[in-house]
């Protein structure tokens, strides 16, 4: 069982930076509690327009499947989906640099 690491690009609704900020800093430690992560720590970092990218590591594939029927990961996914878009890293200006630069969440 390998891991899965994964690279998402939340946008916040309008109004809503903040609130997802919060969100994104609680996620991990959600999925940990139902053991769907492994310990490799996150990373955290803004893109210019204020979209929130997040990098972490799902135990396995298998793990990312049971999430989608887990009532307490749907709750969450719920939370996000009130507070921004999920889109397309080729979506981000960054994504078209030699070196994609983001700036780290503090």
């Amino acid at each position: 069982m390998a891991g899965r690491i994964v690279i998402v690009a939340y946008r916040p609704k309008p109004g809503c930076g903040e609130a997802l900020r919060a969100l994104a800093r609680e996620h991990l430690t959600i999925l940990k509690t139902r053991s769907l992560v492994t310990d490799r720590p996150p990373v955290l970092m803004a893109a210019r327009d204020g979209t929130v990218v997040e990098v972490f590591e799902w135990r396995s594939r298998e793990a990312i499947e049971s999430a989608h029927s887990d009532p307490a990961i749907l709750a969450l996914w719920e939370r996000y989906a009130a507070v921004c878009d999920y889109l397309p890293l080729a979506n981000l200006p960054e994504a078209s640099d030699l070196f994609a630069e983001f700036t780290p969440f503090s």
